[in-house]
């Protein structure tokens, strides 16, 4: 079968396509043929080792434990093994493979059944690829902050995959949602049923004297003071995702600082989690949350994806379509 393989850590360039050998179920897996596969920033912090520290994490001293990078999976089951009981050959799924092994840029992958759950029938493959790791991810983030109905929420990096989804979601929460973004990513935050959209190009969130009870931060450009700075007196501040310099600010700087006042202030490294994954369904099934896409690759051009999303040009979601 073919293959996006890794056997470095590096750029995108060090992606190579390649034919490796079909993978086998094990007694509690399922094997996927993969339809579609989704691209996150996760990707390439990974895949250059970016924070250094994911090394230690289980990710690969030297190289990369996991030579298929992707995470996020769309596809039909051809095969299952012994002790599968949920799915059967022909069933459509989709999951995240972040926690078992990854392996979604392929045209086959093997997946433990408790990672996936059954694609709804008015998703594409591609649709569904696109959901899994950045819908969990930003409900997880909304929730760890608290949300509530009526809250005043900002999402900054709006127009990003965790972005767009936490629009989204907050708004079906029943929050006012404000979205910060750039000037040619305004239409699509509006469209996602944001009550406000901010350029920020244009105004700073910061400055503009609006204060909000929560605040999720999927850019992570601007400082975590400058953030404070925009939240009630007992407002939460969420981040995700964003810059190293970003991540450790609000890991240490963030319990400190919320240890001086009424605000909190940390991050959010989401986890895999099926039941957040059938909330999130729930929420498409409903018609409150619809997946963004902006663009498709075919599996050959994985690199070229990954490096769009890396140099934050992506409005919304971006698909590898293996099928």
């Amino acid at each position: 079968m073919a293959a996006i393989v890794a056997d470095r850590y590096g750029s995108p360039d060090v992606l190579r396509l390649e034919e490796v050998e079909l993978p086998v179920p094990e007694a509690d897996e399922v094997l996927i043929e993969v339809q579609a596969a989704g691209v996150n920033a996760a990707d390439w912090h990974l895949l250059r080792a970016d924070p250094p520290f994911v090394r230690l994490m289980g990710f690969g001293l030297l190289r990369p434990n996991d030579e298929i990078p992707g995470a996020d999976v769309a596809g039909r089951v051809e095969a299952v093994g012994r002790d599968v009981t949920e799915f059967e050959p022909g069933d459509e799924v989709f999951g995240d493979l972040s926690a078992c092994g990854h392996g979604a840029f392929a045209e086959y992958v093997c997946a433990p059944e408790d990672a996936l759950v059954s694609k709804p029938a008015d998703l594409t493959f591609e649709e569904a690829a696109a959901v899994p790791l950045a819908a969990v991810t930003a409900l997880q983030a909304l929730r760890e902050g608290g949300i509530q109905e009526g809250q005043k929420v900002l999402v900054v990096g709006a127009s990003g995959g965790v972005g767009t989804y936490a629009v989204q979601i907050a708004k079906a929460y029943g929050a006012e949602v404000t979205g910060v973004c750039s000037t040619g990513k305004v239409d699509l935050v509006r469209s996602l049923g944001a009550d406000h959209v901010v350029d920020y190009s244009r105004e700073d969130f910061a400055e503009g004297g609006q204060r909000y009870d929560l605040i999720l931060d999927a850019g992570a450009y601007r400082s975590i003071l400058d953030c404070r700075r925009a939240l009630e007196p007992d407002g939460t501040y969420v981040q995700v995702g964003g810059a190293t310099a970003r991540l450790f600010e609000a890991m240490l700087v963030g319990p400190l600082l919320s240890m001086t006042d009424g605000r909190t202030l940390g991050n959010v490294i989401a986890e895999p989690n099926r039941e957040d994954l059938l909330a999130v369904c729930d929420l498409v099934e409903a018609g409150d949350v619809t997946p963004a896409i902006d663009r498709r690759y075919p599996l050959a051009e994985v690199p070229e994806a990954i490096r769009y999303v890396e140099d934050g040009r992506a409005r919304g979601k971006v698909v590898v379509t293996v099928r």
